[in-house]
């Protein structure tokens, strides 16, 4: 079980680099394949996202992807509302967690459809503060108490409704996990939600796939970069309506 974790890890991360998820909208549906309840599955991500976040934003930063200032100002919200996730996962059944899940991912996909052609003459945007934090406080909670950092939510808003160029946004995702996941992993751990051995089994594995998953994004194109993300998004969708429907 060890060593398929850490193999589960790699392959996250490398999705966590490339598509700056945190991770939990595979791992979770994933993990529940394994064999795990969903709530383990939801510790289990959490922790692996403070990892995957962390390493992914700094290289992000390093490659000028990543503007510091507006993904503060998001993650302090995020933060903020990811720490009720541990009340929120306690108090909501699974079969709700189940079917939010599945809400968020059609949401994704629908915002990727429907969102116009990037061009580098195009402005993104500019929201107040108050916004931003409000925009990433309603995530965090949301997010976070389903297993997943965020940024499936957060990218889709930043490129279908801001006019954000993808891979800024991309970036802009990951480092919101950096927030919520470090709140989520202190509000499960309260409330007892959080397996820290596979935690660290998964997060450690994750680091090697995140540094090459960024690698990728770096040299693909935006259209491919988009295509790759619905098509991701169906995946997800798929394997959590097989797991809901038991079919």
């Amino acid at each position: 079980m060890e060593m398929e974790l850490l193999l589960t890890g790699i392959v996250i991360g490398g999705l966590s680099g490339f598509f700056g998820i945190g991770g939990g909208t595979i791992l979770v549906p994933l993990l529940m394949m394994m064999g795990y309840d969903i709530k383990s599955a939801v510790g289990i991500s959490v922790m692996q996202m403070v990892f995957s976040s962390l390493y992914g934003s700094w290289i992000n930063h390093k490659k000028g992807f990543l503007n510091l200032k507006k993904g503060v100002i998001v993650g302090f919200g995020g933060f903020l509302g990811a720490f009720g996730s541990g009340w929120f996962v306690s108090a909501i059944p699974e079969i709700v967690l189940e079917s939010m899940f599945l809400a968020v991912i059609g949401f994704a996909l629908y915002r990727f459809f429907h969102a116009p052609e990037y061009h580098e003459t195009d402005r993104e945007n500019e929201l107040s503060v108050p916004t931003l934090v409000a925009i990433g406080a309603a995530i965090g909670l949301v997010s976070i108490s389903m297993g997943i950092g965020g940024s499936i939510l957060l990218t889709p808003i930043l490129v279908g409704l801001f006019h954000y160029p993808l891979k800024r946004a991309v970036s802009a995702g990951l480092f919101f996990v950096v927030f919520s996941s470090v709140s989520g992993f202190i509000s499960l751990s309260l409330a007892g939600h959080i397996d820290y051995l596979h935690g660290f089994l998964v997060g450690i594995g994750s680091l090697a796939g995140v540094y090459a998953g960024i690698q990728l994004a770096t040299v693909t194109g935006h259209k491919r970069h988009k295509r790759a993300l619905v098509v991701l998004y169906v995946i997800i969708l798929a394997m959590m309506i097989k797991k809901v429907s038991g079919v």
